[in-house]
């Protein structure tokens, strides 16, 4: 999907915008295995980043899409939180003048193409500290059809995140979405 497609779909309510956190990214805030300084890439309208500041973290998200930013600028108004909301493109972050501890993604990295994958984890590098962890959670191969999002199998994931990285395990989750529930992969991933 091109920026301009993910634009057009906040136009309305995509599938993906459920109106709250992914529980999976819950689970990982009540689990401990979210800390530090944390960056949602992808955010969309902000569910997981105003999730995670309305627990006590301190986060921020990106995406490309303006309308999502807008409407995610809205939503910390609204409900009174310190979040940050930035309009960026994932494939060409800025060295930031704090690196994050953690990043999560929830339905950015099955979007990239196998090329734009490359691009993603190295321009992903410039974002996460050294021992920071990025928590991937794409499409998994497990999702039977072919409609939706490209599907994503554990090999991809570890063929990508090989040199410079530690993937620590890859874990099945689900997505919830307006549709229903979709099979996921969850990663936890350390950059070295």
């Amino acid at each position: 999907m091109t920026a301009d497609l993910f634009e057009s779909a906040y136009l309305g309510t995509p599938p993906w915008d459920i109106g709250r956190s992914q529980p999976a990214i819950m689970r990982l805030a009540e689990t401990g295995q979210i800390t530090g300084l944390v960056l949602d890439i992808g955010c969309g309208t902000g569910e997981n980043v105003l999730y995670l500041a309305e627990h006590g973290f301190v986060a921020a998200g990106i995406d490309g899409a303006p309308t999502a930013i807008r409407k995610a600028r809205a939503k910390a108004k609204q409900r009174g939180l310190e979040a940050r909301f930035e309009l960026a493109d994932a494939l060409d972050l800025a060295v930031p003048e704090q690196p994050f501890d953690t990043v999560i993604d929830s339905g950015l990295f099955h979007v990239f193409s196998d090329e734009d994958r490359a691009h993603f984890r190295d321009s992903l590098g410039r974002v996460v500290r050294r021992g920071g962890t990025y928590f991937l959670m794409c499409f998994s191969d497990q999702e039977p059809g072919d409609w939706g999002p490209r599907r994503v199998t554990q090999a991809e994931i570890r063929s990508v995140f090989r040199d410079g990285w530690r993937v620590n395990y890859i874990q099945p989750s689900s997505f919830e979405t307006n549709l229903g529930q979709s099979y996921a992969w969850l990663a936890s991933i350390s950059r070295l």
